[in-house]
């Protein structure tokens, strides 16, 4: 018998036996999914448990008193009167605000994106890395970037607006609504490559036989796109708008790199105030009762995006 052979055997042999370890022990499965219960249970219902249990008590690290206070924390933010209420409410606008710009300008260029480099152009490959590399960089190194290129005085775009089209500076950083043109730009530059990927690869799932045909029929190319590749393309458009808009909600580090939040607050993202609340000011029930909010808030959220895709496969799958 060949080496080959052996191993072939000695592997259905081992197949054998743990189906029959199986069948005589009903809690061998359960213990190859005991290491991956371990680390759910440790990094994620005790955290979300004892992060409840901070927002119902008057945490006080320093002291070690901590007396329960029921739901005060949560009231409070519902409490108009409260600068809790008050910023908690304007941030999740701000990153509200962001979300709504920023999603389209992602699904949206992405595809465009992903339909330019598909075609068999000289350089292809070239240019996919060139849209895709600048996911690799942390957000720092992204935020350092784009608060460079639209810093008030010395930043590349107002250099050129100035020297060359002769008009006046922009304080980009330091005034309202002008403040999230870096961070949204740059954040599409940041993240777009990602999204293009998925689209890439979703074209290469679609079969030519349905363009060759409506070419046969005299469709051009806009007719093709519009009743080929978008419809074709929608279940993989719906899984990266729903990405996109959860990941664009937890907007942090490029507020807090770019604008710093500012100026007073206007680009100050949900997440950033929570962290502030927590750390800045020590107010770690408030800022856990917080986060419990804007967690549920995105559950929510999270389980009306699922029924639409569950929705839109259903459709895809009757059509099919």
């Amino acid at each position: 018998m060949s080496a080959a052979s052996s191993a072939r055997v000695t592997r259905r042999s081992q197949r054998g036996s743990l189906l029959a370890l199986n069948e005589t022990n009903p809690l061998v499965p359960y213990l190859f999914l005991l290491p991956h219960a371990v680390f759910f249970l440790v990094f994620i219902v005790y955290p979300v448990a004892f992060g409840f249990y901070v927002s119902v008590h008057q945490w006080d690290l320093l002291s070690g008193n901590s007396p329960f206070v029921g739901l005060k924390y949560y009231a409070q933010i519902f409490d108009p009167s409260s600068p809790q209420s008050q910023f908690f409410w304007r941030t999740l606008l701000n990153t509200a605000f962001f979300t709504v710009v920023s999603v389209p300008l992602l699904v949206g260029t992405a595809l465009g994106l992903a339909l330019l480099v598909y075609r068999p152009i000289f350089g292809q490959n070239i240019f996919r890395a060139i849209f895709f590399m600048p996911g690799i960089l942390s957000v720092s190194v992204m935020g350092i970037l784009w608060r460079w290129m639209f810093d008030n005085q010395s930043g590349l775009i107002n250099v050129i607006r100035e020297q060359f089209f002769g008009q006046a500076v922009i304080q980009f950083l330091t005034t309202e609504g002008w403040a999230w043109v870096p961070i949204i730009v740059g954040t599409v530059w940041w993240t777009i490559g990602f999204n293009m990927t998925l689209y890439l690869a979703a074209l290469g799932g679609i079969s030519q036989s349905y363009y060759e045909a409506a070419q046969l029929d005299g469709a051009g190319p806009w007719a093709q796109f519009r009743f080929i590749t978008f419809p074709l393309l929608s279940p993989t458009t719906l899984f990266i708008a729903v990405t996109t808009v959860l990941a664009s909600f937890q907007l942090f580090g490029q507020s807090l790199v770019i604008t710093g939040g500012g100026p007073t607050r206007s680009t100050q993202s949900v997440i950033q105030y929570i962290t502030e609340e927590a750390f800045g000011n020590n107010q770690q029930s408030s800022a856990a009762a917080m986060a419990f909010l804007f967690g549920a808030l995105m559950l929510i959220f999270t389980g009306f995006q699922f029924r639409l895709m569950a929705k839109d496969l259903r459709s895809s799958g009757k059509d099919g």
